[in-house]
């Protein structure tokens, strides 16, 4: 583990306004977000904040909030967030010399609407394959080293094996040394042994089990019958 636990904390907010009024960003605010496992998953129906968490937590530890590594922090047009540049972590162990020195910090932001420019910036995306390849290839070469590695919904370019595939690289880059945390709607992804499962919704922030996970159970009963859910939004 890198971090165990992250906070932020705003002396003065309007909660009406955003992303004060995001449940989960106040459910951050009022109690933080504790890291439990070396792969933390954020689950959440489009909007929920879930993304606007992820990118407040990567900025936080450093990273480019355009995605890509700390050396390249604001490199792009995107500007310092109001709630990332307030978050600050509690380190476990192996962490601390990371959070106490910028230059011993790793790690990468992978978004995934601009995951190959960034990595490309970086000189890590291949040229000549497809954007799931280059997103594979850069587990491959880049997601290796010890380091907190934060992604926004990284299956979008990935078809159902790659997505295993995915599933191995995070697992070896746990063993590694590495700490993930990533916001995804997949639920193949949230399967992965061991890993802590955080709901984000209007209810704020909340840990579950992978089979009580509303996106499991929507995937089961879709796959069983389409039909039940079809009939509803197609004449």
């Amino acid at each position: 583990m890198i971090v165990e636990r992250a906070y932020a904390h705003v002396e003065s907010h309007d909660e009406g306004e955003w992303p004060w009024s995001v449940p989960c960003v106040r459910g951050l605010l009022t109690d933080g977000l504790r890291f439990t496992a070396p792969v933390t998953f954020l689950v959440g129906e489009n909007g929920s904040g879930k993304s606007t968490l992820v990118e407040a937590l990567a900025e936080g530890f450093g990273l480019d909030p355009y995605g890509g590594s700390h050396e390249w922090r604001y490199a792009s047009h995107r500007g310092k967030s109001v709630l990332g540049e307030r978050i600050r972590f509690e380190a476990a162990p192996r962490g601390r010399r990371m959070l106490g020195s910028w230059s011993a910090r790793t790690g990468f932001f992978l978004r995934a609407e601009t995951a190959l420019d960034a990595l490309d910036r970086e000189g890590f995306a291949p040229d000549s394959v497809s954007h799931g390849e280059g997103f594979l290839a850069a587990f491959r070469g880049k997601f290796l080293r010890p380091g907190l590695y934060v992604m926004d919904e990284p299956e979008a370019a990935l078809s159902f094996s790659s997505c295993l595939e995915l599933l191995g690289h995070l697992d070896q880059l746990v063993k590694n040394g590495g700490q993930v945390i990533c916001a995804t709607h997949s639920p193949l992804l949230t399967a992965l042994p061991g890993a802590d499962i955080i709901e984000v919704g209007d209810h704020g922030l909340r840990r579950t089990e992978w089979s009580d996970l509303a996106l499991v159970d929507h995937w089961r009963r879709y796959l069983n019958d389409p039909r039940a859910y079809l009939r509803h939004i197609l004449d």
